[in-house]
């Protein structure tokens, strides 16, 4: 495999060279964000939505230069390090921003630095995954729900601790619940659930990511018809649910085989998946 290399704040520096102190926010507090996105046949997909929604968490955040992630930045960034590193038409992309300055938990200053990285994959399309997941819920840990819960941010123990959960219990992925015990999201995708022909996905009111996949399903599902809910979701649907799946933007869609006993299957995941892909 040839060197690897990453971009750190404009640079093309080795993806083996550390460029990170112990005095770094991001590591010390969590002081940060990331976006995972898809390189797929030579094009950053969905860039306007994902530096749109970076911008927003920046700003949220208060950090300065949110304004500078724009869409060009981000596609002229990712296509130089992609091209750096030689992964061909298809990589898998993550862009990581922190709040660069001292202090403890009240910052000395809001600077905001980034680290862009690059990886290979083979697949040159979102592949709906052949066989179905099995999931559970976990409930050792909920999700508060609050101005900050739409984000991806740098303080993710929740799934970790859901990885953890998930790992243990030899499953697939497991669905995190939210300070008030209703449906938010998967450890690492929104999640959706069809139910008497309806797909319901829950609210980002109910503090789920506000995932770029998620925001392209939901336009998908209303241009072909499919009646979608944005609501509070009991996690008792997953008893009664007619499909269950599972959307990010790196994988595109996945659907669920099996929660406890309950088997379901993938003709809604099927159908958007085939139109994903046709975008």
């Amino acid at each position: 495999m040839s060197k690897q290399f990453v971009n750190f704040n404009g640079d093309i520096v080795p993806a083996d060279q550390p460029v990170l102190t112990i005095a770094n926010r991001g590591f010390k507090y969590g002081d940060g964000l990331f976006e995972s996105m898809r390189f797929l046949r030579g094009e950053l997909k969905f860039a306007e939505l994902h530096s749109d929604r970076i911008r927003k968490g920046l700003k949220l955040l208060k950090m300065d230069s949110w304004s500078t992630i724009d869409t060009w930045f981000m596609q002229e960034r990712v296509e130089e390090l992609v091209r750096r590193n030689k992964t061909g038409p298809d990589a898998r992309i993550r862009l990581t921003a922190f709040r660069d300055g001292e202090g403890l938990y009240s910052p000395s200053a809001n600077k905001m630095a980034y680290v862009l990285e690059a990886s290979k994959v083979t697949e040159s399309t979102y592949l709906l995954n052949d066989r179905g997941l099995i999931i559970d819920v976990f409930d050792e840990l909920t999700k508060p729900v609050n101005i900050l819960s739409n984000l991806k941010t740098c303080n993710s123990l929740t799934y970790v601790m859901a990885g953890i959960y998930k790992t243990q219990n030899s499953l697939d992925e497991v669905i995190v619940l939210n300070d008030k015990g209703f449906l938010c999201e998967a450890m690492s995708c929104n999640a959706f659930v069809v139910y008497d022909r309806k797909l319901y996905t829950p609210a980002l009111s109910e503090g789920c990511i506000a995932g770029v996949m998620r925001q392209v399903v939901i336009k998908l599902a209303k241009e072909n018809g499919i009646e979608l809910i944005e609501a509070q979701i009991s996690p008792d649907i997953l008893n009664e649910a007619d499909e269950v799946f599972l959307t990010n933007a790196a994988r595109g869609i996945q659907w669920v085989m099996g929660y406890n006993n309950k088997r379901y299957f993938n003709e809604i995941s099927r159908f958007l998946s085939e139109k994903l892909n046709s975008l």
